[in-house]
């Protein structure tokens, strides 16, 4: 190991406390990727006639640079060449004294929820004086050392109630949908006209992997018309599905979980807060809102709107193309699956 007390105080004294072979260790590692870069830099430098000026413009850097590099790998060889630390010579060091840390630490203790705005008039009230951004400081330094006490977030206030699902469960990471019907996401969306009070409920189920959707439209979205819906689902997709996911929607519980376990399909339920993990069902939705509801007129019933919007489910189906399948459409992409299996 070298030394240069000069430029490292107490570098000897450290040498001497290291244990035996732990110099050789830290010459054998591999150097680092920029290491590596300037080593380069400076063999060229070398063997292209020590010229420090040619060796910038080729490697598009200031002389100073390569004259630092070049120092830096006299004094230590390659591994001068490695980064260095950036941290100052000189530290800021606190101006409080330990009194002062003490019982600021001791107000923390008693009010674990205050900070330093509250904390600083306190403190000043015993004659310190000090600034609130000093106060923040002390937290701070507190806070790294791990001696504030620890503040629990949680609101007693709310009462969390834990979910058990009888069969629906999160979906594995090893179960990959390969074929149509593998995997069909399922989800539920409001439709709103302007001079119509009571709002309809939009379900659209999507295939992961043909892209296919099945559409359907209910007064309300409850687990009887969910469960209405599967049937649906079960009906017009031209394959047999395996497993259904949903998101944790009241909808999906109670009788639509009984029917897909009747049935034999799997049921996969999101955590919260993670509608990208239903991707393909939440573009599904956003396509139909663009290319029909926002096109369409108030109906005058129910059975008006269903007949529409089963027309659009065929159109998206067999008419109109997918980018994501290549400009196929659904049917097309199937009719090639089934060439192709």
């Amino acid at each position: 190991m070298q030394v240069y007390g000069s430029i490292i105080p107490g570098a000897a004294t450290l040498a001497r406390l290291l244990p035996k072979g732990a110099s050789e260790a830290r010459e054998k590692r591999p150097y680092s990727r920029e290491a590596k870069k300037r080593l380069a830099a400076v063999r060229w430098h070398e063997t292209h006639g020590k010229r420090a000026s040619l060796t910038a413009r080729h490697y598009g850097l200031s002389r100073s640079t390569v004259y630092d590099w070049l120092r830096r790998y006299d004094r230590r060889g390659p591994r001068g060449l490695e980064d260095r630390s950036r941290r100052p010579k000189r530290v800021r060091q606190p101006a409080w004294s330990p009194e002062l840390e003490q019982a600021v630490l001791a107000l923390r203790r008693e009010h674990p929820r205050w900070g330093k705005d509250k904390l600083t008039p306190i403190v000043r009230r015993e004659g310190a004086a000090v600034s609130v951004s000093m106060v923040g400081r002390i937290l701070s330094r507190l806070g790294r050392q791990g001696r504030l006490p620890p503040v629990s977030l949680t609101d007693p206030c709310i009462v969390r109630r834990l979910q058990i699902r009888p069969y629906a469960i999160r979906k594995p990471k090893t179960y990959l949908p390969q074929a149509p019907g593998d995997l069909v996401q399922v989800d539920t969306a409001d439709v709103r006209w302007t001079g119509i009070s009571h709002p309809y409920k939009h379900f659209s189920a999507r295939d992961f992997v043909s892209r296919w959707d099945v559409l359907d439209v209910h007064g309300r979205a409850t687990g009887r018309t969910a469960t209405a819906f599967l049937d649906v689902l079960q009906k017009r997709m031209p394959f047999p599905v395996r497993a259904i996911q949903v998101d944790g929607g009241s909808e999906f519980k109670a009788e639509f979980e009984a029917a897909c376990q009747a049935k034999g399909l799997l049921l996969f339920v999101l955590p919260p807060r993670s509608p990208k993990l239903n991707g393909r069902v939440e573009r599904a939705q956003r396509t139909h809102k663009e290319e029909f509801y926002q096109m369409l007129d108030p109906p005058d019933s129910m059975t008006e709107l269903r007949e529409r919007l089963r027309a659009q489910e065929v159109c998206y189906n067999t008419y109109r193309p997918h980018q994501a399948l290549g400009h196929l459409t659904p049917q097309e992409w199937l009719l090639a699956y089934a060439e192709g299996r």
